[in-house]
């Protein structure tokens, strides 16, 4: 089993790109990051660059992805609070995360704020993360459709996020095992509200590779904000091969 995977970022309409992917493999295991800077606090480019750096390196420094799950959001909050110390940020460079670690079929997942991961099997999604915003909460208590969440006017109001004025932040950890034919797709709020996921889904079924899948999905992002505002949007996808 083998993960194949594309990536792909654009700022949208907004003269700064703020949102941060990468990918880092060490021996077996991979791990796949992507991080979107909160702009009304300024500085979420730095922010999001930061914090992948800050999850590569503890990513390379662990023998296991328990190990890594283990502490990785908290050492990376605390290395974001340092830093914006050291710069005289406090009230700045915040920044969202979500993170996909694969060791062979064995998988887990990262998250803290809106950016998301998708797990699709079958054609259909099996899991997504929840995101740690007003509306998600909202969802949760039966105020609103999971659907609505997408357009809601306080879909930007999040209750989570790295840099965030606390000495801990709670992540959520989600574990899953990965079948050959299934895909994942970790994207910011800038992607994955544009795109429905039923949208995702039929694209994924109609493309052979992760590159492919991904260039679809960024043209329809692209197509279905025409004539508005575009944030930045970012994705990776994966794919997972024999």
């Amino acid at each position: 089993m083998k993960l194949e995977h594309s990536i792909f970022t654009s700022p949208g309409t907004r003269p700064v790109n703020e949102d941060y992917a990468d990918v880092v493999k060490t021996g077996s295991r991979s791990c796949y990051i992507l991080c979107d800077g909160l702009g009304g606090h300024g500085m979420g480019d730095r922010a999001s660059r930061f914090v992948v750096k800050q999850l590569k390196d503890f990513f390379r420094s662990c023998k296991s992805n328990d190990e890594f799950a283990a502490a990785a959001i908290a050492n990376a909050q605390t290395a974001l609070r340092n830093e914006q110390s050291r710069l005289g940020a406090v009230n700045k460079m915040k920044t969202t995360a979500v993170v996909l670690a694969a060791d062979g079929s064995s998988c887990v997942c990262l998250h803290a704020g809106d950016s998301r991961l998708y797990h699709f099997r079958d054609g259909s999604v099996r899991f997504h993360t929840r995101d740690h915003s007003i509306p998600q909460m909202l969802a949760i208590m039966g105020d609103i459709e999971e659907k609505d969440i997408r357009r809601h006017p306080d879909r930007n109001k999040l209750i989570r996020a790295l840099g965030d004025d606390k000495e801990e932040i709670k992540c959520e950890i989600s574990r899953f095992e990965a079948e050959v034919g299934d895909a994942f797709l970790l994207c910011s709020d800038g992607f994955w509200e544009p795109v429905e996921d039923e949208q995702m889904c039929s694209l994924l079924m109609k493309t052979d590779s992760a590159a492919e899948w991904l260039r679809q999905m960024s043209s329809l992002c692209a197509e279905n904000s025409r004539g508005r505002s575009m944030d930045n949007y970012t994705a990776i996808a994966v794919r997972v091969r024999e």
